[in-house]
């Protein structure tokens, strides 16, 4: 019943000749012993896969107006220039100009459980221990795949927005920074969080679905920093449940036709941990404001609905499919009229413009305010209750410390002028003044603007709170005077938060991670009207500052694979723990594989681990019911000795409720990298088992 919107309203003859391609491409980095982006813990690692990566993309084309431009919501934390410019290149070759700098937008969903190492920023890229090739090149090839997916599947279609509300699924989690804004201006809202979910659903002239993107606040923050699965979190399995539903549940992920997105939106003070933040051995609620626990060396952490950060992510992921499967069965408004897209690199310190007041909605011309270099502030290092940071840091900090500001100096030391700019934030880090190895932090950032008809999307280089992309919607909403605005968030380049002026004076962690200073959100809005009205009055827009390529400087600590070696008397692929005799459903079927490193081969569409029926005994012929994409699967890599080069792959299978009687086995593939050279493909089975 969900392959098909059937048109209850009169439907609406499009004045423009649309057409929109859809296209999925694996993504997933390298597996194991690479360091996760998100949480800056050094001891997040990889080891394993419980959800892959996949890059979603969407081709839209207006043969009327010879416009297109292409979105991609990519499961990563988020994206960079390097990445963007490197799909250019391949896009370039291939198609000419049809893509390029100004019409492809690449957004990061932001879960913080996967492979770090290709942003190129070096602050970014730190706690990765430097620039990682495979990251770089598994994100860049898989995204260039999905693009081309789309290109040559563009098709005649409808585009239908539709919204719905979404409840306890995301809290504020600097509800404190939230009441700094204006009472005036909170008044206008239910909640200090979004709860709206956007949509657009895309049609065949036969009213068949081709793909949906949804935007809706939530951090993909229910997998903590303890995990070491890769995993796409709450929004990326979100993305699968919809896919499945409107593919068939048999279809693997990343097969199917049908494409949809959970995009990322303005995010930045979100979180998916409704329980909110509790000191971690005693359970006693935090300090709301420092985030503190009392008299104990506890961290202060948020957890979400579940027993466990499975559970969490598998809750939320839930609330955000059914909510979004009820919009897409719902009557929608169509979008007609020219589609079109605006692109420009601004260089934020060098920016001065007139502040925004929230309480009139208009722009102060009688003043002017200016960005400052970037840096980031104490409570930057304090982290938030999705992931508590390191030694002392508390949250609120407005005054420096004389031993951090003296290990400060001694790697770049901040200018009156830039203490000056930033305050009330105290500079823990001056990164806009850091000169080694290269560029720590972007001062360059990449802003977007695209239309389909009377809906805009404004795609931003960080991550918004919640008051700043309501102010940001609001400009651009009176500037284009459409009817919906949504914001893509963490798109193109990463330039860490955004939060209003009045939530910067309370420095928490979203205001001390907001690097261009306290009027960073006046300058993205007086930028943003600025780049609506160029798009709705057709001005050509200036390129922009091209960002620096620090390619030829990149540096990297991450150790190389040297040699992998089977334990005496086996041979890679052998199963060393066999599965029982027969299970149920719900059972857990644990097996043991002899293993090489998977960081060997990046195996897009050729997974780690299958799990495959028995159709036919005499033709002995199986068939892959599920893969290491599937939420029931989870392949771990485990180091039996670094010296021998040995290791082992277990492969875990919970049996899902209505999985047909049979026989069944387990299937591990991988690479082996030979002592005196050479990468060599292997495979295994598990002993068959019976489901009953």
């Amino acid at each position: 019943m969900y392959l098909k919107i059937l048109c209850v309203s009169v439907c609406v003859t499009i004045a423009h000749t649309l057409r929109v391609g859809v296209g999925i491409a694996d993504v997933t980095g390298p597996p194991a012993e690479i360091g996760f982006m998100g949480y800056a813990n050094f001891e997040q690692k990889g080891h394993g896969i419980h959800l892959r990566q996949f890059s979603r993309a969407f081709v839209f084309d207006d043969s009327t107006n010879n416009a297109r431009f292409v979105f991609v919501s990519v499961d990563a934390a988020m994206m960079g220039n390097g990445v963007r410019r490197e799909v250019l290149k391949r896009l370039q070759k291939r198609y000419g100009d049809i893509y390029n700098e100004k019409n492809v937008i690449l957004s990061g969903t932001h879960t913080h459980s996967t492979p770090g190492g290709f942003l190129l920023d070096f602050l970014f890229d730190l706690t990765i221990l430097g620039f990682v090739k495979e990251t770089y090149a598994a994100y860049i090839t898989g995204i260039l795949k999905s693009i081309i997916i789309a290109h040559s599947r563009l098709t005649p279609a409808r585009l239908v927005y539709n919204e719905g509300e979404l409840l306890d699924a995301n809290i504020n989690r600097s509800p404190s920074s939230y009441l700094r804004n204006p009472p005036e201006e909170r008044a206008k809202y239910k909640y200090d969080v979004d709860k709206t979910l956007a949509q657009i659903r895309f049609i065949t002239p036969k009213n068949e679905i081709l793909g949906v993107i949804n935007w809706f606040a939530v951090h993909p923050t229910s997998m903590n920093n303890t995990n070491k699965l890769i995993s796409s979190d709450n929004v990326g399995y979100a993305s699968v449940l919809m896919e499945k539903a409107l593919n068939g549940n048999s279809t693997l992920p990343g097969k199917g036709r049908i494409v949809c997105a959970f995009a990322s939106t303005n995010l930045g003070d979100v979180s998916p941990n409704t329980r909110g933040p509790r000191c971690e051995f005693s359970r006693l609620p935090c300090d709301q404001e420092k985030l503190l626990c009392k008299g104990h060396k506890e961290r202060c952490f948020a957890s979400g609905p579940g027993r466990d950060m499975f559970e969490s992510t598998k809750i939320i992921a839930t609330k955000l499919f059914d909510t979004a499967m009820k919009v897409l069965n719902q009557p929608g408004e169509d979008l007609t009229g020219p589609i079109g897209v605006v692109h420009q690199f601004v260089e934020m310190p060098k920016q001065i413009v007139s502040p925004y007041d929230p309480i009139t909605q208009t722009f102060n011309a009688s003043e002017r305010v200016s960005g400052c270099f970037p840096a980031m502030g104490y409570s930057f290092a304090a982290g938030t209750t999705d992931g508590p940071g390191a030694f002392d840091f508390k949250q609120g900090t407005t005054s420096s410390n004389p031993l951090w500001n003296a290990v400060r100096d001694f790697i770049a030391e901040p200018t009156q002028e830039d203490i000056d700019c930033h305050a009330p934030k105290p500079i823990l880090l001056a990164t806009g003044r850091i000169k080694f190895p290269y560029q720590w932090q972007p001062r360059i950032v990449s802003c977007s603007v695209a239309r389909i008809g009377e809906f805009v999307m404004a795609a931003v280089p960080g991550e918004f709170t919640t008051m700043s992309g309501r102010r940001l919607r609001s400009v651009v909403q009176h500037a284009s005077g459409a009817k919906k605005v949504v914001i893509a968030g963490l798109s193109n380049i990463y330039s860490d938060y955004i939060a209003t002026p009045e939530e910067y004076q309370a420095q928490r962690y979203e205001a001390a991670s907001t690097i261009f200073g306290p009027h960073t959100l006046d300058i993205y809005l007086n930028k943003y009207v600025e780049l609506t009205d160029a798009l709705l009055k057709g001005t050509p827009v200036e390129d922009g500052p091209e960002p620096p390529d620090f390619n030829e400087q990149l540096i990297t600590l991450v150790p190389p694979v040297l040699w992998d070696a089977a334990p005496w008397g086996h041979e890679f692929g052998d199963c060393v723990k066999q599965p029982q005799q027969a299970y149920s459903w719900g059972d857990t079927v644990t097996t043991m594989f002899v293993s090489g490193h998977p960081r060997n081969s990046i195996r897009h569409g050729r997974w780690f681990a299958t799990v495959e029926k028995l159709e036919s005994e005499e033709d002995d012929a199986w068939t892959i019911i599920a893969t290491d994409a599937d939420w029931e699967t989870k392949f771990t890599w485990i180091r039996s000795s670094k010296i021998l080069g040995t290791s082992h792959a277990q492969i875990e299978w919970e049996i899902p409720e209505g999985t047909p009687p049979g026989k069944y086995r387990l299937h591990h593939y991988g690479n082996y990298k030979y002592i005196l050279g050479g990468i060599y493909p292997y495979h295994g089975f598990s002993d068959s088992f019976e489901v009953t």
